[in-house]
Protein backbone atom coordinates (compact mmCIF):
# COMPACT_ATOMS: atom_id res chain seq x y z
CA UNK A 1 0.00 0.00 0.00
CA UNK A 2 1.41 3.54 -1.04
CA UNK A 3 2.13 6.72 0.92
CA UNK A 4 0.88 9.60 -1.18
CA UNK A 5 2.74 13.24 -0.18
CA UNK A 6 0.36 16.25 -0.06
CA UNK A 7 0.66 19.85 1.13
CA UNK A 8 -0.89 22.26 3.15
CA UNK A 9 -0.79 25.74 5.01
CA UNK A 10 -0.23 25.89 8.42
CA UNK A 11 -0.25 29.07 10.33
CA UNK A 12 1.39 31.76 8.50
CA UNK A 13 1.38 30.13 6.06
CA UNK A 14 3.63 27.61 6.87
CA UNK A 15 4.09 24.45 4.20
CA UNK A 16 3.74 21.63 6.17
CA UNK A 17 3.82 17.79 4.83
CA UNK A 18 0.70 15.74 5.18
CA UNK A 19 1.50 11.44 4.19
CA UNK A 20 -2.09 9.72 3.21
CA UNK A 21 -2.58 5.93 3.07
CA UNK A 22 -5.60 4.22 2.60
CA UNK A 23 -8.86 4.98 1.93
CA UNK A 24 -11.77 5.14 4.08
CA UNK A 25 -13.03 6.83 7.44
CA UNK A 26 -10.60 9.62 8.53
CA UNK A 27 -7.96 9.13 10.77
CA UNK A 28 -5.74 12.12 11.96
CA UNK A 29 -2.49 10.91 12.97
CA UNK A 30 -0.04 13.44 15.10
CA UNK A 31 3.39 12.11 16.27
CA UNK A 32 5.52 12.67 18.60
CA UNK A 33 8.59 15.34 19.81
CA UNK A 34 11.47 14.83 17.39
CA UNK A 35 9.50 12.26 15.24
CA UNK A 36 7.86 12.60 11.89
CA UNK A 37 4.80 10.44 10.41
CA UNK A 38 7.21 8.14 8.54
CA UNK A 39 8.93 7.26 12.01
CA UNK A 40 5.84 7.45 14.06
CA UNK A 41 3.53 5.74 11.86
CA UNK A 42 4.48 4.11 8.62
CA UNK A 43 7.91 2.51 9.54
CA UNK A 44 6.72 -0.01 12.06
CA UNK A 45 3.55 -0.79 10.11
CA UNK A 46 0.38 1.07 12.52
CA UNK A 47 -0.85 3.25 9.34
CA UNK A 48 -0.69 -0.48 6.79
CA UNK A 49 -2.58 -1.96 9.81
CA UNK A 50 -5.02 0.89 10.33
CA UNK A 51 -4.98 1.66 6.45
CA UNK A 52 -5.99 -2.00 5.86
CA UNK A 53 -8.72 -1.80 8.68
CA UNK A 54 -10.59 0.46 6.87
CA UNK A 55 -9.50 3.99 7.69
CA UNK A 56 -7.98 6.90 5.66
CA UNK A 57 -4.80 7.59 7.37
CA UNK A 58 -3.95 11.13 7.31
CA UNK A 59 -0.39 11.59 8.94
CA UNK A 60 0.96 15.24 9.16
CA UNK A 61 4.59 16.22 9.62
CA UNK A 62 4.23 18.75 12.16
CA UNK A 63 6.07 22.50 12.43
CA UNK A 64 9.53 21.89 12.80
CA UNK A 65 9.81 18.14 12.07
CA UNK A 66 9.99 15.84 9.19
CA UNK A 67 9.41 16.90 5.70
CA UNK A 68 7.03 20.45 7.15
CA UNK A 69 8.63 23.73 6.98
CA UNK A 70 10.94 24.39 10.52
CA UNK A 71 11.37 28.64 10.50
CA UNK A 72 13.13 30.83 13.06
CA UNK A 73 11.33 33.56 13.22
CA UNK A 74 9.72 33.61 16.54
CA UNK A 75 6.58 35.19 15.33
CA UNK A 76 5.63 31.95 13.60
CA UNK A 77 5.33 30.06 16.99
CA UNK A 78 2.57 31.73 19.28
CA UNK A 79 0.94 29.73 21.82
CA UNK A 80 -0.41 26.45 20.66
CA UNK A 81 0.62 27.01 17.17
CA UNK A 82 0.58 22.70 16.77
CA UNK A 83 -3.03 23.30 17.46
CA UNK A 84 -3.68 26.01 14.76
CA UNK A 85 -1.67 23.89 12.20
CA UNK A 86 -4.10 21.02 13.07
CA UNK A 87 -7.20 22.89 12.71
CA UNK A 88 -5.56 24.19 9.07
CA UNK A 89 -5.45 20.74 8.45
CA UNK A 90 -8.55 19.77 8.70
CA UNK A 91 -10.36 22.90 7.45
CA UNK A 92 -8.20 22.16 4.50
CA UNK A 93 -9.42 18.50 3.83
CA UNK A 94 -12.85 19.74 4.81
CA UNK A 95 -13.15 17.28 7.59
CA UNK A 96 -16.73 16.94 9.55
CA UNK A 97 -16.21 12.82 10.55
CA UNK A 98 -13.28 12.27 11.84
CA UNK A 99 -11.66 10.29 14.88
CA UNK A 100 -7.74 11.79 15.76
CA UNK A 101 -4.69 9.64 17.34
CA UNK A 102 -1.84 11.23 19.01
CA UNK A 103 1.14 9.99 20.68
CA UNK A 104 3.34 11.81 23.07
CA UNK A 105 2.96 15.32 21.75
CA UNK A 106 0.81 14.50 19.11
CA UNK A 107 -1.77 13.88 22.41
CA UNK A 108 -0.73 16.50 23.84
CA UNK A 109 -1.70 18.83 20.27
CA UNK A 110 -4.78 17.13 20.27
CA UNK A 111 -6.09 17.79 23.57
CA UNK A 112 -4.93 21.46 22.93
CA UNK A 113 -7.14 21.23 19.63
CA UNK A 114 -10.31 19.42 21.51
CA UNK A 115 -10.21 22.59 24.27
CA UNK A 116 -10.38 24.89 21.70
CA UNK A 117 -13.13 24.03 20.39
CA UNK A 118 -12.32 20.45 17.80
CA UNK A 119 -14.33 17.86 18.08
CA UNK A 120 -13.60 13.95 16.78
CA UNK A 121 -15.58 11.13 16.45
CA UNK A 122 -13.23 9.21 18.64
CA UNK A 123 -10.08 10.14 20.38
CA UNK A 124 -6.45 8.09 21.24
CA UNK A 125 -4.15 9.39 23.60
CA UNK A 126 -0.90 7.22 22.85
CA UNK A 127 2.18 7.59 25.25
CA UNK A 128 0.42 10.70 27.73
CA UNK A 129 0.02 10.79 31.33
CA UNK A 130 -1.80 13.18 33.33
CA UNK A 131 0.87 14.63 34.42
CA UNK A 132 2.61 15.22 30.46
CA UNK A 133 -0.98 18.13 29.85
CA UNK A 134 -0.78 19.92 33.19
CA UNK A 135 2.70 20.30 33.91
CA UNK A 136 4.66 21.00 31.00
CA UNK A 137 7.41 23.05 32.73
CA UNK A 138 9.42 19.89 34.01
CA UNK A 139 9.75 18.29 30.22
CA UNK A 140 10.34 21.73 28.13
CA UNK A 141 12.97 22.57 30.71
CA UNK A 142 14.31 19.01 29.89
CA UNK A 143 14.31 19.10 26.34
CA UNK A 144 15.57 22.88 26.43
CA UNK A 145 18.61 21.76 28.13
CA UNK A 146 18.86 18.86 25.60
CA UNK A 147 19.03 21.20 22.58
CA UNK A 148 21.07 23.76 24.16
CA UNK A 149 23.40 20.55 25.28
CA UNK A 150 23.56 18.69 21.91
CA UNK A 151 26.97 18.37 21.21
CA UNK A 152 28.05 17.71 24.93
CA UNK A 153 25.92 15.49 26.20
CA UNK A 154 27.86 12.30 26.90
CA UNK A 155 26.52 8.17 27.32
CA UNK A 156 24.74 7.81 30.51
CA UNK A 157 23.84 11.65 30.88
CA UNK A 158 19.83 11.52 31.33
CA UNK A 159 19.33 13.47 27.96
CA UNK A 160 21.74 11.13 25.98
CA UNK A 161 19.10 8.85 24.23
CA UNK A 162 16.61 12.27 23.54
CA UNK A 163 19.85 13.86 21.92
CA UNK A 164 20.48 10.37 19.98
CA UNK A 165 17.14 10.24 18.62
CA UNK A 166 17.34 14.43 17.48
CA UNK A 167 19.99 13.67 15.81
CA UNK A 168 19.19 10.49 14.27
CA UNK A 169 15.86 13.05 12.91
CA UNK A 170 18.32 15.45 11.66
CA UNK A 171 16.05 18.29 13.94
CA UNK A 172 16.41 21.62 13.20
CA UNK A 173 17.41 22.57 16.84
CA UNK A 174 16.14 26.51 16.63
CA UNK A 175 13.07 25.57 15.41
CA UNK A 176 12.47 22.56 17.92
CA UNK A 177 13.52 25.30 20.97
CA UNK A 178 10.94 27.84 19.64
CA UNK A 179 8.46 25.13 19.48
CA UNK A 180 8.70 23.98 23.03
CA UNK A 181 7.61 27.77 24.18
CA UNK A 182 4.55 27.07 22.59
CA UNK A 183 2.85 24.40 24.41
CA UNK A 184 -0.15 25.57 27.03
CA UNK A 185 -0.55 23.14 30.02
CA UNK A 186 -3.99 21.99 29.82
CA UNK A 187 -5.25 21.30 33.53
CA UNK A 188 -7.35 18.87 34.86
CA UNK A 189 -10.46 20.81 35.13
CA UNK A 190 -10.29 21.65 31.51
CA UNK A 191 -10.67 17.83 30.42
CA UNK A 192 -14.06 18.17 30.77
CA UNK A 193 -13.78 19.26 27.14
CA UNK A 194 -12.17 15.87 26.14
CA UNK A 195 -16.07 14.63 26.22
CA UNK A 196 -15.91 11.95 23.20
CA UNK A 197 -14.68 8.09 23.85
CA UNK A 198 -10.93 8.05 24.21
CA UNK A 199 -8.35 5.71 24.82
CA UNK A 200 -5.72 6.13 26.51
CA UNK A 201 -2.48 3.75 25.23
CA UNK A 202 1.06 3.54 27.20
CA UNK A 203 3.75 1.55 27.11
CA UNK A 204 3.93 -0.57 30.61
CA UNK A 205 7.17 0.67 31.49
CA UNK A 206 5.94 4.53 30.17
CA UNK A 207 5.76 6.97 32.90
CA UNK A 208 7.29 9.55 30.72
CA UNK A 209 4.45 11.70 31.13
CA UNK A 210 3.45 10.51 33.84
CA UNK A 211 0.52 8.26 34.97
CA UNK A 212 -2.08 7.11 32.22
CA UNK A 213 -4.59 5.85 34.72
CA UNK A 214 -4.84 9.02 36.58
CA UNK A 215 -5.73 10.79 32.65
CA UNK A 216 -7.71 7.86 32.16
CA UNK A 217 -9.98 8.51 35.26
CA UNK A 218 -9.68 12.78 35.24
CA UNK A 219 -11.76 12.05 31.41
CA UNK A 220 -15.35 11.74 30.96
CA UNK A 221 -15.34 8.80 29.02
CA UNK A 222 -11.98 6.85 28.98
CA UNK A 223 -10.80 3.44 28.67
CA UNK A 224 -6.87 2.52 29.76
CA UNK A 225 -4.98 0.33 27.35
CA UNK A 226 -1.86 -1.08 28.33
CA UNK A 227 0.79 -1.58 25.52
CA UNK A 228 4.30 -3.70 25.99
CA UNK A 229 7.11 -1.14 26.03
CA UNK A 230 8.88 2.04 27.31
CA UNK A 231 8.18 5.83 25.68
CA UNK A 232 10.70 5.32 22.97
CA UNK A 233 10.32 1.40 22.41
CA UNK A 234 6.51 1.14 22.45
CA UNK A 235 6.06 2.91 19.19
CA UNK A 236 7.98 0.01 17.43
CA UNK A 237 5.45 -2.71 19.23
CA UNK A 238 2.87 -4.19 16.46
CA UNK A 239 0.75 -4.38 20.24
CA UNK A 240 0.45 -0.18 19.48
CA UNK A 241 -1.39 0.01 16.16
CA UNK A 242 -3.56 -3.18 17.42
CA UNK A 243 -4.83 -1.53 20.60
CA UNK A 244 -5.36 1.88 18.34
CA UNK A 245 -7.00 -0.24 15.50
CA UNK A 246 -9.98 -2.21 18.25
CA UNK A 247 -10.50 0.66 20.10
CA UNK A 248 -11.23 2.66 16.96
CA UNK A 249 -13.62 0.05 15.36
CA UNK A 250 -14.94 -0.95 18.49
Amino acid sequence: MNVMLDWYEGFGGARLALHRMGEGRPLVMLHGLFSSAEMNWIKWGHARLLAEAGFECLMPDLRAHGESAAPHDPADYPEDVLALDLAALVDHLGLDDFDLCGFSLGSRTSVRAIVRGMRPRRLVLGGMGLQGLAGWTRRQAFFTDAIDRCETVKHGDPAYYAVQFMKSMKVDRVAARLLLTTFADTEPAALGAVAMPTAVICGDEDRDNGDPVALTAALPDAVHKVVPGTHMTSVTKPELGRAIRDFLIG
